[in-house]
């Protein structure tokens, strides 16, 4: 049975999502002339092309397998999927903002019956239904956040990656609803019936989130400097050591580390006595 992956057609997370699934060496084989279904070069996996909106219903209701989408519409959705990894991508948070000149600062000071707009309905009814305030919720397709200056609305609630879009618009927030970001997700029945297959495309996923940011720092060291060249190496589960069959006073070491630790730790290896240093990219940890 084919596994169907459904992936933004379109947006921000479009293309994050589709170098991710070539990264974990599936890959969509026609990327040019995008269409509504494409092959991958894995025969037993097609990918979808739909709005990113869609997605949560369409992998709850089993027309996709498996899906890429944020939490914001799955949890907008009520979608009953399985959620099986955090893509690390796509970060937001849906909020509550009001005019900056306006006295409310805090959620205390909403009243029942102020007006809301969103394009996120569900989300913001079941916030003010939390916070036992009644609130008029008037829901929008996009420009949320000119709602104030019309008339239209006292409040919205709007998705932000930095703020800033907010800011530009004279709006301030006062509470963060949901914290979102890019997630990887499940049909219930096919991860049951397919469990196989889908743990085999999500340990490639995986294997490329863990491998971002990350280095192999490989070396040849004499073998008395190999203790303290062990202190300096921060590996995942320590270095690798192996012999060098052309000099037996010296082996070679090996360790995944942050590439952010390797400028400092080449500079502190060379000191310490190790040589041949290599520092090689990491496309994938299994």
């Amino acid at each position: 049975m084919q596994i169907r992956i459904a992936l933004p057609s379109k947006g921000r997370i479009s293309e994050p999502a589709v170098k991710l699934l070539g990264k974990a060496g599936i890959g969509v084989k026609d990327t040019a002339n995008r269409r509504l279904f494409s092959e991958t070069y894995d025969e037993e996996i097609s990918v979808m092309f739909t709005r990113a909106a869609d997605i949560p219903e369409f992998v709850a209701d089993g027309a996709a397998d498996l899906g890429m989408t944020g939490l914001d519409l799955i949890e907008e959705n009520s979608a009953s999927v399985e959620i099986l990894e955090d893509l690390n991508f796509g970060s937001a948070k849906l909020v509550l903002a009001v005019p900056e000149d306006s006295g409310t600062n805090t959620i205390s000071d909403i009243e029942d019956g102020a007006v809301v707009a969103t394009e996120f309905p569900n989300l913001t009814k079941r916030y003010f239904k939390n916070k036992g305030i009644e609130a008029k919720i008037v829901e929008l397709s996009g420009s949320t956040e000119i709602a104030p200056f019309i008339g239209v609305a006292d409040i919205i609630t709007d998705l932000t990656s930095t703020g800033t879009t907010l800011k530009m618009n004279h709006l301030k927030i006062i509470d963060t609803i949901l914290e979102s970001s890019i997630k990887l997700i499940a049909n219930k029945k096919s991860y049951k019936v397919n469990n196989d297959k889908i743990e085999a495309i999500r340990t490639g996923i995986k294997g490329v989130l863990d491998a971002e940011g990350k280095k192999l720092v490989m070396m040849n060291v004499n073998k008395k400097f190999l203790d303290d060249v062990k202190k300096a190496m921060p590996g995942l589960t320590g270095p690798t050591v192996s012999n060098v069959l052309s000099d037996n006073d010296v082996v070679a070491v090996h360790a995944v580390v942050d590439e952010k630790e390797v400028f400092n730790l080449v500079n502190h290896l060379k000191k310490i006595g190790a040589r041949d240093i290599l520092v090689v990219p990491i496309e994938r940890i299994i």
